[in-house]
């Protein structure tokens, strides 16, 4: 596949991982951190993903922001990163896009998200039946298509995925105004999803749907990874995903030295002095983590607001460090607040760490890592800083 593509996201570590999935596409990658003030204007081959920052919105302002998007597209292929569990505004976002015909493939093989008979799993439960949603404050759809809903959906079931008879399955859902959801395992699930898609079709998925479009092109020569930069390290850890609680611990007992911020702090007056103060210290000794204080807890509907304290926070740290600091983000949300708050708007992706752990340039030169906050191992943020490898410490050791 030598043309470009158009891939749109709702959030920012999303947004970076698809770039990261999609740059054998193209020879120009780029994250554009906008809503709808892109202009696209890139050459035919280049792959442009925008974070449209939608999981967040109200329903009927996400439609509004992707189809503003979608006006820029024309003719170019285009690719709806969704979540693999399904949160934000998926039904409004694949809506806007609906003028063509829509497959859907959610399956994340790598992470153990699978999509049968129609219903999300996670390592084999049910979405519905897992904890997945706990920090959610609506419950998670017991079917894809309700997820969906009211958009028209067809199941795909896996014996029709791995078979020949695919192609015409998706060809009768596009004849039919309806929306292919297509179950999946694998890659080689996705993969023949891939292949058997009508020519005119939008593809929507998660990462692993786009690391599949990332196979089927032509793939240009391995690149070296990029050189270290030299930078001191700061981590920001506003995730409520269990999972990245135990890697900052994982982290901090490898030599991370953790911040953490008081809520009442971050809320009262939108940036914690105290924590900003400890962090230009700490970055002096050695890769530094901002994290929120979870001993004092906070109402759901104040959780924004918490985090964009923190990114408040994180953004003075920057600011005030003497020189350039290189960032690891976790968290969508999270990643997109610290970089509004720096005045950051583009990204470009230079290498992935491990799946989802995408390492990307800002237009000064500084390194930045995201991924979602759920992904990756115990030492995930360990395995970051490793490979960033911050000036003035020696290699983590397990």
């Amino acid at each position: 596949m030598e043309e470009g593509l158009l891939a749109l996201a709702d959030d920012l570590s999303g947004a970076v991982e698809t770039a990261a999935c999609l740059r054998p596409l193209g020879r120009a990658t780029t994250v554009e951190l906008a809503r709808v003030e892109a202009s696209h204007a890139h050459n035919a081959q280049s792959v442009v993903v925008v974070d449209l920052d939608a999981r967040a919105l109200p329903a009927a302002e996400a439609a509004r922001v992707a189809g503003a998007a979608l006006r820029d597209a024309h003719e170019r292929p285009v690719f709806l990163k969704i979540d693999s569990q399904l949160r934000g505004n998926v039904a409004a976002v694949l809506g806007a896009a609906a003028d063509r015909p829509l497959v859907v493939a959610p399956a994340l093989p790598a992470l153990d998200r699978t999509a049968v008979g129609g219903v999300a799993h996670l390592r084999g439960v049910p979405l519905h039946r897992s904890g997945a949603w706990q920090v959610e404050d609506t419950s998670p759809p017991r079917s894809i298509a309700e997820a969906l809903a009211p958009l028209p959906c067809r199941s795909i079931p896996l014996p029709i995925v791995r078979s020949a008879a695919l192609r015409a399955a998706l060809a009768e859902c596009a004849a039919a105004g309806e929306v292919a959801v297509c179950d999946g395992e694998t890659d080689a699930d996705l993969d023949a999803v891939v292949t058997a898609a009508p020519d005119r079709a939008r593809l929507a998925g998660s990462g692993g749907l786009a690391a599949a479009l990332g196979r089927a092109a032509r793939r240009s020569a391995v690149e070296a990874p990029p050189p270290p930069t030299g930078n001191p390290v700061l981590i920001v850890v506003g995730t409520a995903a269990p999972e990245a609680a135990e890697q900052l611990n994982v982290a901090e007992l490898r030599g991370t030295h953790v911040v953490t911020c008081r809520p009442a702090d971050l809320l009262g007056r939108g940036t914690s002095e105290s924590a900003l103060s400890r962090a230009l210290g700490a970055l002096e000794r050695g890769p530094t983590a901002l994290s929120i204080d979870a001993a004092e807890p906070v109402p759901p509907e104040r959780s924004r607001d918490l985090v964009r304290g923190l990114a408040s926070t994180a953004a003075g740290v920057v600011g005030r460090h003497p020189g350039p600091v290189d960032l690891v983000l976790t968290g969508g949300e999270t990643a997109r607040l610290v970089l509004d708050a720096l005045g950051v708007r583009a990204l470009v992706p230079v290498g992935e760490i491990h799946h989802g752990a995408v390492r990307s340039r800002t237009p000064l030169g500084a390194s930045v890592v995201t991924r979602p906050g759920s992904f990756g191992g115990r030492d995930s943020l360990v395995r970051i800083v490793e490979h960033l490898r911050p000036a003035g410490i020696e290699r983590l050791t397990k």
